[in-house]
């Protein structure tokens, strides 16, 4: 039987553990990255630099049975490779022991907890960064060498003046641990190896719903109302990780009540209105939101390259009601869908494109009136009444 031990080996030979260290040298054959496979050359045995289960099976397979360990830098339920290495060496008796992340010994040379830290991987990924800052008073980020990009990121949705420090080769010779503003970090540079400490004191992780009008910038395109808003978010039921579309994004009131609910997730404005695809962009920057990505173009032509939605709103489709259907539920047959009309003739046109995807929707008009003060008594002024038109997916 092939044993094959996963040692975390922390930042390093000084951080690894007893256990791991007994791990190491009791193996036959050491596997793991070049840099780590040195730190144990003294120890003169057979290495080869594989760290992947397609580059570990040949090795097995050559050497037969024996003690083999597999070197991962960090810990090895940090975003380790070790998550898959345990799925494709199933066949193989796998142990796993733990080393020290970049998490924990960062925030020991900081001399401060971790414990309430949002924790983050940021290879490629953006916007997750910027959330986790808007929702969390502190946020670590494993970073792939990707620093002034995510500080641009964080920069777009009004987080430049926060504070940042940088942990660089942590562990390594040439460590550097740094503290400068975000904004600072775009312009200068840094290791591929460093990882990332922001404190937001003014964090924010409320998901708001009907938010007042008048938080919004506001231009000459329509906005969906405060009161008709909460209805319809109510009925997209939007959940953390869903992929969403806001079609006909009008002033992005919608998208960004959608990006602030879908925070793991991601927020498709689209407008065939540049004044509209501006407004969006703008508050969803006043909000601190990182995962919204505003797009010029009309329904159904801008949305044939997005990805699968989970939950769409229809705020606008210019005649094109089926079209749009047709693609929402091509790309994910159990997508939800809600559709504002203010014309009966748009409220029919929703209807008979649920009708002819095989959906029965529900269908509630609101009717808002909001008191105005004249002569110092209260007079209620109606807004137009509003159909909200929904179906689809799962809204138990």
């Amino acid at each position: 039987m092939k044993t094959v031990t996963i040692v975390g080996t922390g930042m390093g030979p000084d951080t690894v553990t007893a256990e791991g260290l007994r791990a190491i040298e009791n193996a036959d054959v050491l596997l793991g990255a070049p840099r780590m496979l040195a730190d144990y050359a003294y120890l003169n045995k057979p290495s080869v630099a594989a760290y992947t289960a397609d580059k570990i099976r040949p090795v097995l397979a050559e050497h037969g049975e024996g003690n083999y360990a597999v070197l991962v830098s960090g810990d090895t339920g940090f975003y380790s490779a070790a998550t898959a290495l345990c799925r494709e060496l199933a066949d193989c008796e796998v142990q796993i022991l733990p080393g020290i992340s970049s998490l924990h010994y960062f925030s020991a040379r900081l001399g401060r907890t971790w414990q309430d830290t949002a924790l983050v991987s940021c290879h490629g990924r953006e916007g997750a960064l910027v959330d986790a800052v808007r929702r969390n008073q502190s946020t670590f980020a494993l970073t792939g060498g990707n620093i002034s990009e995510l500080a641009e990121a964080l920069c777009r949705a009004g987080f430049g003046f926060l504070t940042a420090q940088v942990g660089e080769r942590l562990g390594m010779e040439g460590q550097r641990i740094r503290t400068m503003s975000v904004e600072q970090l775009k312009e200068e540079s840094f290791d591929s190896l460093a990882v990332l400490l922001i404190d937001n004191p003014t964090s924010d992780d409320r998901i708001r719903c009907g938010i007042p009008d008048e938080a919004f910038i506001r231009g000459k395109v329509p906005m969906t109302k405060a009161e008709v808003r909460a209805v319809t978010m109510s009925k997209l039921g939007v959940r953390p990780g869903d992929v969403c579309w806001d079609v006909g994004c009008g002033t992005g009131s919608v998208t960004v009540e959608m990006a602030l609910a879908a925070y793991k997730g991601r927020v498709y404005g689209v407008d065939k209105n540049g004044e509209a695809i501006a407004l969006t962009e703008q508050n969803a920057a006043a909000f601190h939101l990182g995962n919204v990505k505003a797009i010029c173009g009309g329904a159904p032509d801008a949305l044939r390259e997005l990805p699968a939605p989970d939950a769409v709103f229809v705020g606008g489709s210019g005649g094109r009601m089926n079209a749009v259907f047709d693609i929402v539920f091509e790309k994910n047959p159990r997508a939800r869908i809600v559709v504002n009309a203010i014309a009966l003739e748009s409220a029919q046109a929703a209807l008979a494109a649920f009708a002819a995807h095989g959906l029965e929707a529900e269908l509630v008009q609101v009717g808002v009136s909001a008191a105005k003060t004249v002569a110092g008594l209260h007079m209620m002024m109606a807004q137009n009444p509003i159909f909200v038109i929904s179906g689809g997916g799962n809204h138990e």
